[in-house]
This record gives structure tokens, sequence and C-alpha cells, in this order.
């Protein structure tokens, strides 16, 4: 059995060692090579040339260019993403923030399996729409920024950035102008020792040979000459893949479905534009002056020549036919690093590579290149499964789990299995390596003993795990410690950059090919057959003994002393688990019961607790919070677990804290009963049950003048018009309900894609314009929709959320009335947050203020606000 050692020593080669042509897939189905990847993977492990893309977002890449780079320049290539989009909108489901960051940051590796780059992120949180790069500055911290940029190219060691914006005003964006700023900075900084010498511990200083811009038609002025500028045909086609870049390209950026960035394919010449920014001037070629051959590295020349070889003689139906070949560039390149004792392990060597003064980058990559060609020509495929998705951490009760592992020869490549071990990660994500014992190790059935992998043979064996420690819950890495509005907390300096968390356990495979010892990482996993899709990976979680679970975005909102019911959910992380639960409230504030008790016997039970919560006669208005902690054997659990699926990306858990807005208002309303059309999914129906309203979701199909009529009012939810098609249809019946006396509110509206022309009863034209400073003062008319029920005074926008409003119009019919008027500093106000007008008998209001953010975060004068909306003319 495995048991969790303390920390050894940092091998720091080790961890930062990536493969260019063989993108990582941690986590997931494991990846098979083709024939002809494997040759373009043989072709790729003879270019020595490395390229940076810079921009502020997922969905900012240009995917083109780095499938051009990736698989056509064969070049390790990168996107280094400021934010992991945390603050954009989401087209598919309800995840917002967190939530929504995790997606997006899946989705960008989802999208970099496809078109062969890698994925880098700084520490920057995507706060919301920035305007100017000042503002974004005064809420990001720019130096830390700066230095997460520096770390990475350092890294990676660029021979070219690329930035997709210019620092200025026609970026757009306040994050793509910044992020083109701190480009031109990190390009200087990484090559200056003085700068941020904390990383060279880890890393050398790097400079870049130069900087560009990867400008286009869309940055500049209509008729503007660009022969000046240098180009390329990005619109090749790779007869080894069956596809153009603009194919590979298409299906990468589809994967950015939260932001509803489907691609259609494109076909022929692709021309890509640069305008030089810094460092050496090119005439011709991006990499003009960069030596790209095994020259590059003291001695590879042969190395060079050996990886020629093996291209020629390699025969596409029987890749493994090239083992010998590259087993023969893999002792070459061993040879280069210097090592002493061939026979110790691959940890051993890259310790000793990083503690060499020579540049052994290409080294490092490289050899890393050759062992997962050598794995891809031989067929050897290797895996580690649970038969749980989930382990609990250990505090008190080691209660183990079994993993299971398959090796299969799938050539005729002579492979022997030496050894196996495996490790934990701790929170510092070092390995901590222990050897199996041959007792605990059974393979086919017996101890183990090292073993002849004849072709097609499948050796399959198991063993035991336990001892995860708290550190290792599955959190993602930068949402452990709280943050600030424009920064995530990220301590550990190896963590910095990465775009996920290492597995928690992973398993090390020791081979012997000839006279190489190779070893292969493969990540444990929980591996499944869903009766209808058929076998599914997805990551092994780490989770708390007990998970405490209140409802997901869910506000807790009293306009009176009525009590409310607080369910708090546990869930058990292992088997055999009891303790105390007991809600934490403000003062003033009343809970029954006080505490429960419970006794969860089987892994994965669930109890619900109810609790009854209600002001007294002290609580103070406003919003406060409730937390729910569970006890165990004296430790206290505040966490829930919250999973996030689609079929896109592998399966994500995060661990929120049990804690949920509570909120005392004067809350007086209108009407009882109200229909909801979702658009791309929020949580304002809850919201909206919450003070009172009887809410009915509708589907679109059930949309008619007369089935309106049931209601006091029509809630249409964020970006309907822009996602439900069947609006285009069932617009006149809306129309209908309103002019016979209905009361309709029409949340934001994306200004492009919209299902029809129209969206209201009046022409309107929308529009990007926004407030983006969420206290930004408020200027109130004397409309009636501010009057009744609720008094609406400037107090009521004081404690927003990340933005005030978004895609407010631009231009509309004189019939609309304006309600209030806002603006950004030093800018003209905006005065359509809030459209209103009548039609016929009924109401229609529109508005762009960002309810939709607010009611979750339970902000009072955002409740007051929509029951104003939905009691508007009763």
């Amino acid at each position: 059995m495995f048991r969790l050692l303390r920390p050894i020593a940092v091998l720091t080669a080790f961890l930062t060692l990536h493969s260019s042509f063989f993108i990582e897939t941690k986590a997931q189905t494991p990846k098979s090579y083709t024939s002809s990847e494997i040759l373009l993977g043989l072709k790729k492990l003879n270019v020595l040339g490395s390229v940076m893309y810079i921009a502020a977002h997922p969905d900012d890449e240009n995917t083109r260019l780095i499938a051009y780079m990736a698989n056509e320049r064969l070049l390790e290539t990168s996107y280094l993403s400021a934010t992991r989009g945390d603050g954009g909108q989401n087209l598919i489901g309800p995840e917002l923030r967190e939530g929504l960051g995790v997606i997006r940051t899946q989705e960008l590796l989802a999208a970099r399996r496809l078109d062969g780059g890698r994925q880098f992120f700084t520490r920057a949180n995507d706060f919301g729409f920035s305007k100017t790069s000042d503002e974004t500055f005064r809420i990001w911290d720019k130096e830390q920024v700066l230095a997460d940029m520096v770390w990475v190219i350092r890294q990676r060691r660029p021979d070219v950035l690329i930035t997709r914006f210019p620092p200025d005003a026609r970026a757009g964006h306040g994050h793509h102008q910044a992020s083109a700023i701190l480009a031109a900075e990190a390009f200087d900084a990484a090559g200056d020792p003085k700068r941020f010498p904390e990383q060279l511990q880890y890393v050398q200083a790097w400079q870049p040979k130069r900087l560009l811009w990867n400008t286009g038609s869309f940055f500049v002025k209509p008729g503007e000459n660009m022969d000046g500028y240098l180009r390329l045909d990005a619109g090749g086609y790779n007869p080894l893949l069956g596809q153009s870049y603009g194919e590979i390209a298409a299906r990468s950026r589809s994967n950015h479905r939260s932001q509803g960035f489907g691609s259609a394919a494109q076909r022929g010449e692709a021309l890509e534009y640069f305008q030089p920014v810094k460092g050496d001037k090119a005439t011709k070629d991006l990499f003009e002056g960069v030596d790209q051959t095994w020259n590059r590295v003291p001695g590879g020349a042969a190395v060079g020549k050996l990886i020629e070889e093996v291209i020629r003689k390699y025969d596409a139906s029987n890749p493994s036919a090239s083992v010998a070949g590259l087993l023969k560039v893999r002792e070459q390149l061993m040879a280069l690093s210097n090592k002493s004792d061939k026979n110790s392990s691959d940890q051993t060597m890259y310790t000793h590579l990083d503690n060499n003064p020579r540049n052994v980058f290409w080294l490092k990559e490289k050899i890393a290149e050759t062992n997962q060609l050598l794995q891809a020509a031989s067929g050897l495929a290797i895996e580690a499964t649970a038969a749980t998705n989930s382990v609990a951490t250990s505090e008190g009760n080691n209660v183990p789990i079994k993993v299971d592992f398959e090796v299969v020869n799938r050539s005729s490549a002579p492979i022997t299995l030496l050894s196996i071990a495996a490790n934990h990660q701790n929170e510092t994500r070092l390995p901590i390596f222990q050897a199996i014992q041959p007792n605990t190790l059974q393979v086919n059935g017996a101890a183990f003993q090292k073993t002849v992998l004849s072709q097609n043979k499948k050796v399959v064996g198991n063993f035991a795990i336990t001892d995860f420690s708290k550190e290792q819950i599955t959190q993602p890495y930068w949402l452990r410690k709280s943050g600030t509005i424009g920064m995530y907390s990220v301590q550990e300096q190896l963590s910095v950059g990465e775009a996920q968390n290492a597995p928690p356990c992973e398993v090390y495979f020791d081979v012997q090919m000839g006279t190489e010892k190779l070893t292969f990482t493969i990540p444990v996993q929980y591996k499944h057959t869903d009766p209808v899709l058929g076998e599914l990976y997805q990551p092994l979680a780490v989770v708390p003994p007990v998970l405490v679970n209140l409802p997901p975005a869910r506000s807790y909102i009293f306009a009176d002393a009525q009590p409310k019911t607080v369910p708090v959910t546990l869930r058990a992380g292992r088997v055999g688990v009891s303790g105390s639960l007991a809600l934490a409230l403000p003062a003033g504030w009343k809970c029954e019961p006080a505490t429960a008790d419970f006794a969860l016997a089987a892994k994965d039970e669930e109890l619900t607790v109810n609790f009854q919560v209600q002001p007294l006669a002290g609580a103070a208005p406003g919003r406060a919070e409730l937390r729910a902690t569970a006890t165990v054997a004296g430790q206290a659990y505040t966490r829930g677990i919250q999973k996030i699926e689609y079929p896109h990306i592998p399966t994500q858990f995060l661990f929120p804290e049990a804690v949920a807005p509570l909120v005392k208002l004067d809350l007086k309303r209108r009407g009882q009963n109200v229909a909801y059309l979702m658009g791309a999914g929020d949580e304002v129906p809850d919201a909206l049950r919450q003070i009172g309203y009887t809410v009915t979701l509708l589907k679109p199909e059930e949309i008619s003048a007369a089935r309106l009529k049931e209601f006091d009012a029509l809630v249409v939810g964020i970006r309907a018009y822009n996602t439900v098609e069947a609006l285009k249809t069932k617009q006149p019946e809306i129309l209908k309900y309103i002019e016979a006396g209905g009361n309709v509110v029409v949340q934001y509206v994306v200004d492009r894609g919209t299902v029809l022309p129209e969206i209201g009863p009046y022409p309107m034209t929308l529009s990007r314009d926004r407030v983006t400073v969420e206290d930004a003062p408020v200027t109130l008319t004397k409309h009636p929709l501010l009057a009744a029920p609720n008094k609406i005074t400037e107090q009521d926008f004081k404690g927003w959320v990340q933005e005030q409003g978004l895609y407010y119009p631009s231009k509309w019919d004189p019939k609309y009335q304006t309600v209030i008027s806002s603006s950004d500093p030093g800018e003209a106000a905006k005065e359509s947050a809030i459209l209103v007008t009548d039609y016929g008998k009924g109401h229609y209001i529109y508005t762009g203020l960002s309810l939709f953010r607010e009611l979750p975060a339970g902000v009072p004068g955002a409740y007051r606000l929509i029951t104003n909306m939905i009691s508007y003319g009763k």
C-alpha cells in the first residue's frame, strides 16, 4: 500500500517537462496516435524553434496561426492568456465567475489539443469589461502580472513573441490593451537577470529575438496599405493531418462554446500580417536569424542526422520499425546531457540537467518528445484507473482506494516492465516517490516481478493507495486562497502559469527498451462505462471526508419576518463519517435547530438538514452572510462540491465555501405569478422565488398570448434573443400579450447575432455600450417605475458587483422612456440602462442592468428594482 511521505528534493526540471508535438492529455481518454501523426512528430523532433502568442482572454488567440506554427512550421507553440475569462458571460449554462473561469480554462485546453499549442496563464483575474488599460492596471497588480509573463517566457524560451492586440484604444477592451503593453515590457524584462531575480533559482533569463503584433484589417484604417508589413499564408493544407490550418482552427475555436464561438471551416489562402514592435527587424520571415536546427545545441548536429535517418526509413505501415532508430536518438540525447550513470532514473537525469549551467531547454524538450514517440511508435498502451470518481482526505481515517492498471505492448518491439511506483502531489505540487512493495503490488494475479511485455499480451495488476492530505483537495490551485478583485493568490512559484492542477496521483512505469530505460507517467483516473456513451474517463477528485452543500447561487432574502428554510445537504466523502452541523448567523438572527447531529454510513450518501432562519427585531437591514459548518472528530468542514460537466471538456470539480448572502430588506411587490423564459442561463428565477413570486419556467414552444395571459409578467432571461430560435415565430404572441395588458421585462441582449431584427415593440439599436464601474453614480428621473411599489434611490445602486450594466441600446424610438443615467469616469452619460414603453394596454421594459449578477450576489437594490419592473403598471 502506498502511503504519503514527507516531501523530498525539488525536481524542478521534471515538473516543467512538457511535450511539443504530443499535447498533454490529463484526465481524459488516453490519446492514440496514427501513423501520420507519428511521422509529423518525428519531423517536429528535428525542429528547435519556439513561438509564444500573447493576449488577454480565452478566445482572443489566433487559432489558425497557432495551428500553422505548431503543425506546418513544427515549432514549440504556446498561448499565454493573461486571464481565464471569469468575467464573461456563459452561453451554455448558469456558471459565472469562478465556475466560468474553470470552463473557459478547459475550453482553451481542448482547443490546444486540436491545434497543437500549449496553454499558459497569469494570475490576473478577469474582473469584467474594462475600457482602458489605465482602468485595468488600477485593478490588476501590474508588476505581478508582468512577473508572471516573464516567468512563462523564461520557462518556454520563445524565439518570437506575437501579440494579438495593439497597446492603445484600437484594441477595444482595456484588458486587450494591457496584454500588449505587458508583452512589450516582458520582452525586455525576461532577458534582464536583475528583473524578478527570485525566478532564477528555477529558470534562466531569456531574451526573445523579436516581438511582433499580429495585425489585420480590423485594426487598420480603411484603405491603409499593408504592403510594408511582414506576412505569411497560414491557410495551407497539411496532408499528414488531412486538414487545412483553417479547418483545424475552426474545430479548435469551436471549443469556446461558453462564448458562442462556433466557427466555420476555412480553406485556401489566409494571409496573416505582422508589424514589428521590438527586437531585431525581420524583412522576409518571422524567424529570420533564428537557428531552428540541432546546431543550436552543442554537439547536436549528430542528433539531427540520426533523426533524419529515422524519418527517411519511416514505414507508415509499421511505425514500430522506428523504435530502434529512436532509441539511438535517445541514447545520443542522454549522452549530450552529460549523464554519467546511464542506469539511473529519468528523474535523476532531469535534476542533473537543471543544475547544468548550459542551455538545456531543448535537450529536456526533445528527450520528452522522444519518449512519447517511442511509446506511440511501439503502440504501448498504459492506463491506471480507479473504480471511484473521488477519494477522501484521510484525517483520522485511512481508507484505501484500489488502483487497477493495464499495460499492452501492441508491437514486436522488445519491451520489459521493470518497476512501478506512484506519487501523491502535496500542496507545492512536488513529486513524492515510493516504490511498491512486492506483497502489495499484484500483476496478473501474482506478486510483481520484472515482466517481458509480449506482443499484444495484456499485463494487468492493482495496488492500494491512501493518505491523501487536506492540502490535496482538487480545488483549482488558483482558487485555494482568497485573492482580490483583480488577482488570484498563488504563492508557489512552480504553479504560476500552469493551466490546471497536476493530477493528485500518478503512477510511474519504468520500462526497458533496448539499452534505454524510460519512465512513463500516467495519471490515475476514474473510468466507467455509460450505457449510452460507452467508456468514459474523468479526473480522480480528492474531497473532504464530508461535503457541506448549500443550494448554488442562492441568496436568502427576507422582506418580512417570516422564517425561510435553508437546506444544507451533507455528502459523505468516505464511509463512516459522523458529526454535527450548524449555521453561523449574524447578530439579530434566529436559527432552528441550533445544531443537528448526522451519521453517514456509505460513501456518497447524502442527508439534507432543513434549518429555519428568520430575522429578529434587532436584525440589521442590508446584506450579511450565513455559513454552514460540519464538525467531524473536532475538525471543521465548510466546503461543498460543484460538478461542472459538459461534453466538450473533462469533468471538473469546484469546492465552494458553504456561504450564502443573507439579506434583510424593505420590499413591497405587486402581482404573484411570473413566467420566465430562459436564455443563456442564469439564476434569476430562484431570486424571484426568494422574494415571494411564483415563477413558472416556460418552454419556448409554450409561448402564446393565451398562455401568457395567466401571468402578471413575463421576464425574459439574458441573451434569450441570441439563443432561443423559437422567438423568431413567438415574438408576435409576446406582443399580443403586451397589447392586451401584459407586462414584459427583457434582460440584456448581445448586439450581434439576434434571432430577429427587432426585440421590442418599437425599434432600438443594441450596442456594446456599458457602464463597467459597478458603483458609478446614478441619476434618477421621476419615472413612475422608480416610485412604486418601492421608492428607488441612489442607495439602491450601492454594493453592486463586477459591472453596472452592459449592451445598452445606442438608439431607440421616441416612444421608449429613459429611467436612469450613469457613466464611467470621463464619459458621457448613458441613459438606456432601462427603457420603458407602453404598448396597447400593457408595458415593455428592456434593461441592460446586470441583474443576473446582482441578484445571486444578494444586492438589495437589485431586488427592489426588478420588483418594480415586474409590478409596473399594476
